[in-house]
């Protein structure tokens, strides 16, 4: 066999190579209903399905597994987006927990500390970090009532398996509150667009398949509100994570965005491939609060529990020696923090250790190499790593 090497395999996607023309025939396609037996409609390409009449679909094995399927299809190949009426049909659960996130805002105010958001100019909304903990913490029997929902366990198994991560962040727009920026998500959704590009192509592929976004509706939400904006199809687009930052690609998602109207107790769940942002709040009474969830596979662990912190510690001088005496270069060096360090922002506690000039905080990776470089002594590097394990604690 011989190898056509005119058209080699892209190992790595580049922002500037990024084809528009090829965005936009992935975003004109319309929803196949054969795609979507048991969806009700599919207003603006977005499946809508009526848990109330689906609800005894959940009871089975069997059919729980085959309504499971097709959502897993429409994340994966179909639009990319679906929402579920009354995923939480208990309403009264959703006012309990509005109520303990209102006086946790309050709270949290009046401490000095305001949530910012990645994707959105500070003081357009109030953010609550961690919603999840907190208010399981501040009012345990609502948070029982209030994640009591078949509809939500499994629209996350389907995409994540069993044994999925759930985390969740309040957000809380204000009349007048602006528009984010079209964006896609965590992961790689959070990183720089140079770090973005320095992870290979199939690691992009994988980055959707790892999480799954989603959303509870806490008050009705006409479009006047501000719903995300959602462009369908568009986690189609392979290379969109270095492609999502470019003005074209963004002035398509302004022309082409749909937003449907949400309910209270709605649900709404996307690929974080998505291009998505949040709307603008045009109304003069409606305080959109939504609990935004992040839910994580399983999967993405390491094997073995490793003190990260106590190798670097240990190591440090004499990495730092080996450095200065000029025997270990720069990409020998690299490969050591590689091996030592924790690389990885998350999981992190947002209200302590927020982003700092970017999508995502500093790293145990970056303290070491800045200790190394700037010749650190070692205690100044065991204060500094001592200070970012505390700040990452729950």
């Amino acid at each position: 066999m011989t190898l056509d090497l005119s058209h080699p395999p892209i190992g790595f996607y580049d922002e500037a190579t990024c084809d528009l023309a090829e965005f936009e025939a992935l975003t004109a396609q319309t929803v196949d209903p054969g795609m979507i037996p048991h969806a009700t409609s599919a207003a603006r390409n977005v499946p809508v399905y009526k848990m109330g009449a689906l609800a005894a679909k959940l009871t089975d094995p069997a059919t729980r597994r085959t309504l499971m399927s097709e959502w897993a299809r429409i994340l994966h190949h179909g639009a990319g987006v679906f929402v579920l009426k009354q995923a939480c049909p208990d309403h009264a659960a959703i006012d309990q927990a509005t109520e303990v996130y209102n006086q946790i805002i309050a709270e949290e105010r009046s401490a000095g500390s305001a949530g910012a958001d990645h994707f959105a100019a500070a003081g357009s909304n109030d953010r609550i970090w961690n919603s999840l903990q907190k208010l399981a913490l501040k009012s345990p029997a609502t948070f029982v009532r209030y994640f009591a929902s078949p509809a939500i366990d499994a629209a996350c198994e389907a995409w994540l398996g069993p044994n999925y991560q759930m985390t969740a962040q309040i957000n809380l727009v204000h009349p007048g509150g602006q528009a984010q920026q079209a964006h896609r998500d965590y992961h790689l959704g959070f990183q720089t667009a140079e770090l973005s590009a320095t992870y290979p192509a199939h690691v992009h592929d994988l980055s959707p398949l790892m999480t799954l976004q989603g959303g509870i509706a806490h008050c009705d939400m006409p479009i006047e509100s501000g719903p995300t904006k959602l462009l369908p199809f568009s986690q189609l687009y392979r290379p969109g994570y270095a492609a999502w930052r470019r003005d074209d690609f963004r002035a398509h998602f302004e022309a082409h965005f749909v937003q449907l109207p949400l309910e209270k107790g709605d649900a709404i769940f996307f690929n974080p491939a998505l291009f998505h942002a949040a709307g603008t709040n045009s109304s003069t009474d409606i305080h959109r609060m939504v609990n935004l969830l992040q839910i994580s596979s399983a999967f993405g662990r390491a094997m073995e529990s490793v003190d990260r912190r106590a190798i670097c510690k240990a190591i440090f001088p004499d990495l730092r020696k080996a450095v200065e005496t000029a025997r270990l270069p720069e990409i020998a060096r690299e490969a050591v923090l590689g091996a030592a360090a924790e690389g990885y922002s998350f999981p992190t506690n947002l209200d302590r250790d927020p982003p700092v000039g970017g999508l995502a905080p500093k790293t145990q990776k970056a303290l070491l190499r800045e200790a190394v470089l700037d010749a650190w002594t070692p205690p100044e590097l065991a204060e500094a790593l001592d200070a970012l394990a505390e700040r990452q604690l729950p």
